[in-house]
């Protein structure tokens, strides 16, 4: 990369390989069906969540509103976190777009919502109410930290819409961070789930892409959605190319970005005036703010970085998140510490 970027995963650029496999790709016109590449990776990422079925869309957030709008309509309601991504960071799109009414409820330290205030947020059948037709959830949990929830709060949740009839999506945007931090598969997550779309960018390098997967009738149904929404694509094997490499090659290796992620927590905990939990870290992601003593704001050190060509990301005046990925090292982590410290003390 052409910079030092800990903004997010979301920066990294494509490895070799997956460029050389975009040139390469075999292609066809998607929308009938007829992209080899596509094909492939769709069956691939849904054997890899254990369901019949998968839908290769433009980006987590296309494929989170795919998802509500093909399983809610309009006046339903969807149980989610008040701090998930869906709802903070997809410009209302289940509402402005579905008509799907958010209600909302508070999470815990791991970004999970507690279970008895879940399912007494449960609608009766009322003509007053709207009628509760999906819980949202979310694995890593970007708000908490990238907290990787373990698979038995899937299971609980999965108990409580089973007894009420309700559907479940999964936002997997991170799924295999939160998948190799806790030492299990995948499946061992979604299979609790109807319905899971995880990013084959972010951690897994490929330039763009998510792939929202179900049951084969709830493919069918949110191919319909996804055309409604406009992203019938062509030729998408070009895309479809690096994600398979994505599969392939990145999944495992996430292993380093977390263990980069926790050597920087532990670098930053040593420079006076930063205040981090190394503790916390189970993902890629660090949070960490200033002190009370620093006079400086989050803006003059995110200036004083890029001076240096490293970025940062603000998650307030005076906070910050930096996220871990294939371009970051232990060099790159060294890097920031430095320059970090240097800004703080000269």
């Amino acid at each position: 990369m052409d910079r030092i970027d800990f903004r997010s995963d979301t920066v990294s650029w494509p490895t070799p390989a997956m460029r050389k496999a975009m040139a390469e790709a075999c292609v066809g016109d998607d929308v009938y069906g007829e992209d080899p590449t596509v094909n492939e990776l769709e069956a691939r990422a849904a054997a890899l969540v254990g369901k019949e079925a998968g839908l290769l869309v433009s980006s987590g957030t296309q494929g989170n509103l795919v998802a509500i709008l093909a399983q809610a309509g309009r006046g339903d309601e969807a149980l989610v976190g008040r701090d998930a991504h869906v709802v903070c960071w997809e410009a209302g799109g289940m509402s402005s777009l579905g008509g799907v009414v958010p209600h909302t409820l508070a999470t815990d330290e791991m970004g999970r919502m507690d279970l008895t205030e879940l399912e007494e947020a449960i609608r009766p059948d009322d003509p007053h109410l709207p009628q509760t037709r999906l819980i949202l959830l979310e694995n890593s949990y970007g708000a908490r930290a990238g907290a990787a929830i373990p698979p038995d709060y899937f299971a609980a949740v999965r108990d409580i819409a089973d007894r009420h009839g309700l559907r479940v999506h999964l936002d997997g945007a991170r799924l295999f961070n939160a998948a190799v931090a806790l030492n299990v598969g995948a499946d061992a997550i979604t299979r609790h789930v109807d319905s899971v779309t995880f990013c084959l960018s972010k951690g897994l390098c490929a330039p763009v892409g998510s792939v929202l997967c179900g049951s084969a009738d709830f493919i069918h149904e949110a191919r319909r959605v996804r055309k409604l929404l406009g992203g019938g694509m062509r030729q998408a094997g070009i895309i479809a190319a690096a994600g398979l490499v994505a599969l392939d090659e990145m999944i495992e290796r996430l292993a380093d970005d977390h263990a980069h992620a926790r050597l920087l927590a532990e670098g930053l905990a040593t420079i006076p005036g930063i205040v981090v939990s190394p503790e916390s870290v189970q993902t890629n992601m660090v949070f960490f703010e200033l002190g009370d003593e620093v006079a400086l704001n989050a803006a003059d050190v995110i200036d004083r970085l890029a001076a240096d060509n490293i970025w940062v990301g603000d998650q307030g005046p005076r906070s910050f998140r930096a996220v871990t990925h294939y371009w970051i090292g232990p060099d790159e982590v060294a890097l920031f510490v430095e320059r970090l410290r240097a800004v703080l003390h000269g």
